[in-house]
């Protein structure tokens, strides 16, 4: 009887550690600061840190920062980019606004004066959706039509619950001579970890931690 409830306790550990995926967990450092990361890259392990995959548009990086004895650090969450190995892609992170906003993209078309219009996106993707992180383009020459991509704002009644929830765990922007952790919010989905690379711009140069 007693090995019965051993086999079974053994059993159940084995499913609680199958379940718990160890993610992997790099630092390196330079003379201002320590900088130890972690990336979540696909859907349950974002759900699980959020209380929402967040369509599976992006991968949440979990960054702590150790300034140097006596270092006073600005942190700016742009001079962090992510870059997969896949294709090359790259970007930085996105505010909480621009992923649980409530801005709409709005195309409108007109003649065209040539060229290649692009629309930069200062107010996110639309519920989790891709509108944003880059821009729409037109190709041309003159003499067609071209689309023009706006942002409206949308009913300030509709916030989405998850923009309180993003904007408490997100990397705060300050200067700061203490340790600070914080969640970065990479528009990049589909990627495996062992193509990611994290990359840290700092005035003492550049940091790179690898997820392999």
């Amino acid at each position: 009887m007693r090995a019965r409830v051993a086999a079974i306790g053994l059993m159940c550990g084995a499913v609680l550690c199958a379940g718990d995926k160890k993610v992997p967990l790099r630092s390196t450092e330079n003379a201002l600061v320590e900088v130890t990361a972690t990336a979540l890259a696909d859907r349950e392990a974002v759900k699980q840190e959020l209380g929402s995959d967040l369509g599976g548009h992006y991968i949440v990086v979990k960054v702590r920062l150790a300034p140097r004895d006596g270092v006073k650090l600005a942190i700016h969450r742009d001079d962090f980019v992510l870059r997969t190995d896949k294709d090359g892609e790259r970007t930085t992170p996105f505010a909480p606004s621009q992923i649980a906003g409530n801005a709409v993209l709005v195309v409108s078309t007109g003649a065209s004066s040539g060229g290649t219009i692009m629309a930069g996106d200062p107010g996110g993707w639309g519920p989790y959706g891709p509108l944003g992180g880059g821009g729409i383009g037109v190709g041309g020459s003159g003499g067609g039509t071209e689309a023009r991509a706006t942002m409206k704002s949308g009913s300030k009644d509709k916030v989405d619950p998850m923009l309180d929830v993003l904007k408490e765990k997100i990397l705060q922007e300050k200067e700061t001579d203490a340790p600070i952790s914080g969640l970065l919010y990479f528009p990049m989905e589909k990627q495996k970890l062992k193509d990611l690379e994290l990359i840290y711009t700092t005035p003492e140069g550049k940091l790179s931690l690898r997820f392999k």
